[in-house]
């Protein structure tokens, strides 16, 4: 777990990094209005396709990096992760026709989409502008199970997509910053394997609260 862990926080680092490059030699321009921003959210998820953590959970964050090529239109990279947790109390399974286990479980999955992010703006000139959006990609999954003073876990990449709808508000007309607020559907084609079977695909549904730079 720790190596995961660090490779998420390797990851971030850089992100962040590249992202606040990319805002600082946009800052440097003459035009006055800025076009890169930084978005930082704390996310909430539910899995909607599994039973095997499908508790709400709040462990998860979204970075996101954009540059305005048109008033309306943004594109850039993004970086999330969420865990989700739940505990299953002691019951006997079934796993082969020789073999049972009885056990209480702690099961917990790991969610890492990276790739690219679009966001089209539905107004222009307003300080509290909606937006759609959608995020396309990659997805590192780890479902683990922990049972008694044992393991077992998968990891798994697949395919990621996820439209959003949200809302960006400035607090100036300056629009340096502001705060984000965000509705997102995903879908992974990852496919794990589990103590209690195979999961194919991994849906969530959430929302993200953040800040804009």
């Amino acid at each position: 777990m720790k190596t995961y862990i660090t490779t998420l926080m390797k990851t971030l680092t850089l992100a962040s990094c590249l992202i606040l490059g990319i805002n600082q030699q946009a800052n440097a321009q003459c035009n006055p209005e800025r076009r890169a921003h930084l978005i930082v959210d704390w996310q909430m998820n539910a899995p909607l396709n599994t039973d095997f953590a499908d508790k709400i959970s709040g462990w998860g964050m979204n970075f996101e990096g954009l540059y305005d090529i048109t008033p309306r239109l943004s594109a850039g990279a993004f970086v999330s992760f969420h865990t989700n947790h739940q505990y299953v109390g002691r019951q006997t399974l079934q796993l082969s026709p020789t073999e049972s286990l009885t056990t209480d479980q702690q099961r917990s999955a790991f969610q890492l989409p990276f790739g690219a992010a679009i966001n089209y703006a539905l107004c222009t000139h307003s300080q509290v502008c909606p937006y759609v959006g959608a995020k396309l990609g990659a997805m590192f999954a780890r479902n683990t199970t922990y049972f008694g003073t044992r393991g077992l876990y998968d990891k798994a990449w697949g395919f990621y997509a996820s439209p959003e709808v949200g809302l960006k508000i400035y607090p100036t007309k300056q629009k340096n910053w502001g705060f984000h607020l965000a509705g997102y559907y995903s879908y992974a084609t990852n496919r794990t394997a589990t103590l209690t079977g195979d999961i194919e695909g991994q849906n969530n549904a959430g929302f993200r609260l953040g800040i804009i730079f």
